[in-house]
C-alpha cells in the first residue's frame, strides 16, 4: 500500500463489541504506515481500549463518538428514519462527505444494505448492490454473489451482478473471467424462467467467458471464477458451507481426542491438519464488499474476531487501492477501465 488510504470503523456492530476492532487496527496500523483508521463508537469504551494498547499510533488512529447503534433487531426503515446518531451511520457519512474512503461494518446486514444506499448511492441504474465475497476452491478462489443484499433479483441485475463480478475477477489477475449460474442443475432446461433469461443475456457479453449453469456441488469446484446468485440461493449457499466447515472440523476434534491410538494418529498428522485448517479457517476469507456502490462498503462478519476483522480491513484497502467502483462504473457503461 503507497497510497494514503483513510477508512471508517462501526466499531460497535460486531457481536463481540469494540474490543478486537481495536486491537486489529493497531494491528494494521503498524504494518501499513499509510493507513488511517477514524474508529466510530461509544468514544469512552474505544479510548480506554487504545490507552490500554503501548502499540497505539494516535495520529492514524482517531476516534468519532456515536452515541447510539444499530442492533441486529433494527429493521432496515428503522434505521432509515432514527439511527442518524448510530456509529453504522456516522461512519457511512464519512464516505459519503468524502472524509474517508471507506466503511467497514460487523452490523446489521439489511440496515447496511439500507443505509448505504441512502447516503454513498448507487452506481447508474443500480438499484441495489450486491455482496460479494472470495470463497476457497480446488483452483484457488471463486467470487460468490449476491449473498443476501437481494432476496429477489430480475433477469436485469443478476446481470450486472455478473458485469460486477467478473471486473473484480480482473482486478484479481484473471484476464477473462469465466462467470456461471448457480442453478439446480447444469442442463440448459433446468431453473426457473429468470435464470434461463439471464443465461440468453450473458452468453453474448464481451466481458467475460459464460461457462453457463453450475450445480451446488460444483460450487467450490474451482471450474469458474465468478458464481452468480440471487441473495436467497446465496446467503443459504454460504451458510451451509460454514456450517458443514465447523462440523468437519468440530468432529475431526472429537474424533482425534477419543483414545490413544487417536491421539498418537493426530501427531503424525498434525502438520497436514492444521495446514488444511489454516486454508479453510472462515476468518481468512471474512470481508464481504457492496459491489455497486459509488463507494467502498465492506461487511464484516458479526462474530469476527481479530483475524477476521483484519482481513475485512484488508478487503476493504483492496477495493479502495484497485479504484473497485469506479472500475465496475465503466464496465456497467461499456467502456473498459
Amino acid at each position: 500500500m503507497s497510497e494514503p488510504i483513510h477508512l471508517a470503523i462501526d466499531a460497535m456492530g460486531g457481536d463481540l463489541g469494540p474490543r478486537p476492532v481495536v486491537s486489529a487496527s493497531i494491528s494494521l496500523l503498524a504494518a501499513h504506515p499509510t493507513l488511517k483508521l477514524t474508529l466510530v463508537g461509544d468514544k469512552c469504551q474505544l479510548g480506554s481500549l487504545i490507552e490500554n494498547s503501548s502499540s497505539a499510533n494516535s495520529e492514524r488512529l482517531l476516534c468519532r463518538h456515536a452515541n447510539d447503534v444499530v442492533t441486529m433487531a433494527d429493521l432496515p426503515g428503522h434505521a432509515l428514519r432514527h439511527k442518524r446518531q448510530s456509529s453504522m451511520w456516522q461512519c457511512l457519512e464519512l464516505v459519503a462527505n468524502d472524509e474517508a474512503d471507506g466503511c467497514v461494518s460487523g452490523g446489521n446486514t439489511g440496515a447496511l444494505m439500507a443505509l448505504s444506499r441512502r447516503l454513498v448511492g448507487t452506481i447508474g441504474d443500480i438499484k441495489r448492490p450486491a455482496i460479494c465475497k472470495l470463497v476457497p476452491t480446488a483452483g484457488g478462489k471463486s467470487l460468490l454473489l449476491d449473498l443476501g443484499a437481494n432476496l429477489n433479483c430480475s433477469p436485469l441485475q443478476l446481470c450486472q451482478f455478473a458485469v460486477m463480478g467478473a471486473a473484480l475477477a480482473k482486478v484479481h489477475g484473471c484476464q477473462q473471467p469465466k462467470v456461471a449460474l448457480l442453478n439446480v442443475g447444469a442442463e440448459t432446461s433446468k431453473g426457473v424462467a429468470d435464470i434461463k433469461v439471464t443465461a440468453d443475456l450473458l452468453r453474448g457479453s464481451n466481458d467475460f467467458t459464460f461457462a453457463g449453469f453450475i450445480e451446488g456441488h460444483n460450487l467450490y469446484s474451482g471450474d469458474v471464477d465468478v458464481v452468480v446468485c440471487d441473495g436467497f440461493v446465496g446467503n443459504v449457499a454460504l451458510k451451509v458451507s460454514e456450517g458443514v466447515a465447523d462440523f468437519i472440523f468440530s468432529d475431526l476434534k472429537r474424533r482425534f481426542a477419543s483414545g490413544f491410538i487417536s491421539r498418537l494418529l493426530f501427531l503424525i498428522a498434525a502438520p497436514v491438519l492444521r495446514a488444511w485448517a489454516e486454508r479453510f479457517n472462515p476468518a481468512h476469507y471474512n470481508g464481504a464488499a457492496f459491489l455497486g456502490l459509488k463507494k467502498t462498503v465492506v461487511k464484516s462478519h458479526g462474530g469476527a474476531d481479530h483475524l477476521g476483522i483484519q482481513k475485512a480491513i484488508l478487503t476493504a484497502i483492496e477495493h479502495v487501492e484497485a479504484h473497485i467502483p469506479h472500475r465496475i462504473a465503466l464496465r456497467l457503461a461499456g467502456r473498459s477501465p
